[in-house]
């Protein structure tokens, strides 16, 4: 190991036995003007180790000292290769491992929210555009639709046009006048009270107004007849003759005796009901017969709302049955087992895909007018507590022409496109909301405006 070397060889101290100078070429002593500053210090060639150094050196000399392995130097060679690409663990220059940095995944994610906010807000019309399309609603659709209150009168103008909204399992009603009216049928009464009538006093007469809105309401509003179930309860209340007539109708249905004249329903392999609250509208009269009875006059449309059943895309492509046109003009039939003009939608959308919630929907709109007997009891051979009838008249929204298999089979807008033509419609364009004027009279198959 070197040391330090004097610069000069070291005179001897001269300090004789006798006490004389000291000795030299001159008598000068070498060092006298040797000062110890920084320059001569960094200018030194020869450094003095420091006495860390030489004590791992000393220590070193008997005990070398072991890799701790996780540190690599150029005399290693090549490091050799990991399985599927694996990176080693990083190391701190002791040989610990250190912790590995989870990515940093929060930066990316912020940047694409930012640019989502402000393509958004750059684009406020076509981003509720596209959400109104895929939901029948808009943003203010939690807003509680404002209640129709229930008529007691013929109303003298249409209801407004609604936006053209498409309905869904979601939203129904989306789009449709129907959505703020009455759910039941027990909210309407005559616009005057009941009062005696004939031979009947004023109770009498409630109650018969009473038992007529519980036959509507067991025909148009029973979940399970509305889903095809059979009407007991509504067969029950007829009397013997009108339901041995409606018993043959539901046993073999025909055109001109069809089950949908006196009970509203659907064939769940071609429609399903969507919930079991549908909506109406109408009103109800009483007056008296001129022959000391009873007539109660009714006016009511009921709406559903359904969605496709199983087989409702291939009955859509199925053709369609032709007849031949009946006289021009001709009325149609009225009372018990009356047929009924079914009509088509227009306006028919692209079709989408249906995922939850978001399946597209359909209405079918009802209008039935029916004037209800009461008899002299004193005078006719009657049952008490039966339903008589005196005309009845019916006229279908949104339901396939020309088939009387005893249910309505409504059109849904997602099968436009494959949708076979009927060779019999032909009819004018009706507004099935607008009940200020009676229905068509002619047995023809035309087209609605909005259902």
């Amino acid at each position: 190991m070197p040391i330090a070397e004097d610069p000069e060889p070291r005179p001897s101290e001269g300090r004789e036995p006798d006490g004389t100078a000291p000795s030299g070429p001159d008598g000068k002593d070498p060092f006298a003007d040797l000062v110890l500053d920084e320059e001569f210090v960094q200018g030194a060639s020869v450094k003095e180790q420091a006495g860390r150094t030489r004590m791992l050196a000393a220590q070193w000399k008997h005990t070398p000292p072991v890799d701790p392995g996780g540190r690599r130097s150029v005399n290693d060679g090549p490091a050799p290769k990991k399985r599927f690409a694996r990176k080693a663990r990083p190391a701190d220059p002791w040989g610990n491992p250190r912790p590995r940095r989870s990515p940093e995944w929060r930066t990316p994610l912020f940047v694409l929210l930012a640019v989502a906010v402000v393509l958004a807000a750059l684009n406020v019309d076509g981003l509720r555009n596209w959400y109104e399309k895929r939901t029948g609603g808009d943003s203010a659709s939690a807003a509680p639709v404002e209640p129709v209150a229930p008529a007691t009168a013929p109303p003298t103008t249409a209801p407004p046009q609604a936006d053209p909204k498409q309905p869904t399992v979601d939203r129904p009603w989306a789009g449709s006048p129907a959505e703020g009216w009455p759910t039941s049928i027990t909210v309407f009464e005559p616009k005057e009270p009941p009062a005696a009538t004939g031979v009947f006093t004023a109770q009498q007469v409630a109650d018969q107004v009473k038992l007529v809105k519980e036959y509507l309401a067991a025909t148009n509003l029973d979940p399970k007849v509305v889903a095809g179930g059979r009407p007991e309860a509504a067969l029950a209340m007829l009397d013997p003759e009108t339901r041995q007539d409606a018993e043959k109708a539901l046993a073999k249905p025909s055109r001109e005796s069809d089950p949908t004249s006196w009970f509203s329903r659907f064939d769940a392999r071609d429609a399903i009901p969507v919930g079991d609250t549908y909506r109406l509208q109408g009103w109800i009269t009483v007056e008296g017969d001129g022959k000391r009875g009873v007539l109660v006059h009714t006016d009511f449309t009921f709406v559903y709302p359904v969605r496709p059943g199983p087989d409702a895309a291939k009955r859509a492509m199925a053709p369609k049955p032709s007849r031949p046109p009946g006289p021009s003009g001709a009325p149609a039939p009225t009372g018990p087992g009356a047929g009924d003009g079914a009509v088509k939608p227009v306006g028919l959308l692209t079709p989408v895909d249906d995922v939850a919630g978001d399946t597209w929907t359909a209405r079918t709109l009802v209008r039935r007018i029916a004037t209800f007997r009461f008899y002299d009891p004193a005078k006719y051979d009657v049952e008490r507590g039966k339903i008589y009838f005196e005309s009845n008249q019916s006229d279908v929204a949104n339901s396939e022409c020309d088939v009387d298999d005893g249910y309505y089979h409504p059109q849904f807008d997602q099968f436009a496109a494959a949708q076979a033509p009927n060779p019999n419609q032909s009819g004018p364009t009706s507004d099935p909301y607008d009940l200020t004027q009676p229905p068509d009279p002619s047995d023809v198959c035309g087209t609605v405006s909005r259902s």
